[in-house]
């Protein structure tokens, strides 16, 4: 029997549950699966996981902590990555690949996107003035609790066309993120204060009430979990749209969204590494992708499943109307201070957006605490 530990949301537990049952009806091998809150699967040590599961989900960003600590095993070599080619969303494979070995295999893909409620809004707001008039009015509601503050300030500095310079000694430009600054801390000053504690599970539930006033949220991770198709009772959660992200110039791309998604990872420490290994590579595949894990309720990460039309038929096209923002996405920095970083600087940026600090101090900040993080 193998061991697995994924995050607590159907969108997470959901399509391994389903995966597991068939590959062992093929094979024999069990997998148990078991969950920790989105909160934990942002900054819980994966070391620590190492030690008692065999399969363990990551974010991209742990890559460079559990490669300084050896607690997983390598998938595949920089070389059999090139031979995969494009058959995973964006940058979603190339996110796990750190120091010449591949160290997860993505089987989830997201970034921040906008979303909306149809029934009430027919068309999605188009520039960030129209947004900011949504706002305005309180249908506007945006993720803000750490880390999602500081992924949305990524993603509005590549907007505005100055995305994190991973290598610093600044991550963030002055300027660019100045301006990035400048648009949350409006946004914020017109949201339910709330959202300063909302990860984005809690906006797209709260959004998804019958009798709620929100109907939009410009900065937010796509779950397409909230797309499917709902009974049309009006007592049941409403279904949310999603599409790319609202360019800041007219004409402009939907490029630099703070890339997520999950990939799956097997333990060093395993003593069924082998076993483990077959099944990560059999999930993050296409035959899974595109079968068990998308019908199990899971957000693939393989581009065939992206491009199939019964997916995107019963999920308001989720896949074709946020692909173009997935392809433009950035990747966050990787290197082994980063996860501190990231934690401090959220908790940093969420004190100035409540206290409405001015963009100066705020980015200098950041950029402080970034510049230690490239030192440990």
């Amino acid at each position: 029997m193998l061991r697995g530990m994924t995050w607590d949301h159907p969108r997470g537990y959901d399509p391994l549950a389903a995966c597991a049952a068939l590959w062992q009806a093929r094979t024999g091998v069990r997998i148990e699966w078991e969950r920790r809150s989105l909160q934990d699967f942002e900054s819980f040590p994966v070391a620590q996981l190492a030690e008692r599961y065999d399969l363990i989900v990551i974010d991209h960003p742990h890559v460079g902590q559990i490669t300084r600590e050896r607690c997983l095993a390598p998938l595949q070599s920089a070389a059999d990555v090139a031979l995969l080619g494009k058959e995973y969303v964006g940058a979603s494979l190339a996110s796990y690949l750190w120091e010449g070995s591949l160290w997860a295999l993505p089987i989830d893909a997201a970034a921040q996107v906008q979303a909306w409620r149809p029934d009430l809004l027919g068309t999605p707001p188009a520039d960030w003035k129209a947004m900011l008039e949504l706002a305005s009015a309180g249908k506007v509601l945006c993720p803000l609790r750490p880390p999602h503050n500081l992924m949305s300030l990524f993603t509005l500095s590549g907007l505005a066309g100055s995305p994190g310079h991973i290598e610093g000694p600044d991550l963030l430009d002055r300027s660019g993120a100045g301006l990035a600054y400048e648009l949350l801390r409006e946004l914020a000053a017109l949201i339910d204060p709330a959202c300063l504690t909302m990860d984005p599970i809690a906006v797209l539930q709260r959004m998804s009430e019958p009798r709620s006033a929100c109907a939009c949220s410009p900065l937010v991770y796509g779950y397409v979990s909230y797309s499917r198709p709902r009974s049309q009772s009006p007592a049941l959660p409403a279904p949310i749209a999603f599409g790319n992200l609202i360019p800041l110039a007219p004409g402009g791309a939907p490029r630099g969204s703070a890339l997520g998604g999950t990939g799956i990872a097997v333990s060093a420490r395993s003593p069924h590494r082998e076993a483990a290994i077959q099944f990560a590579r059999w999930v993050a595949g296409p035959e899974a992708q595109c079968g068990p894990y998308v019908t199990g309720g899971g957000q693939p990460a393989s581009s065939a499943a992206w491009d199939d039309a019964a997916a995107n038929a019963t999920s308001l096209n989720f896949y074709r109307n946020t692909r173009a923002t997935l392809e433009g996405a950035w990747v966050r920095p990787r290197h082994a201070g980063y996860m501190p970083f990231q934690q401090a600087a959220s908790e940093r940026l969420r004190a100035a957006l409540a206290s409405g600090e001015p963009a100066g101090s705020t980015i200098a900040a950041i950029n402080r605490l970034y510049q230690e993080a490239l030192l440990k």
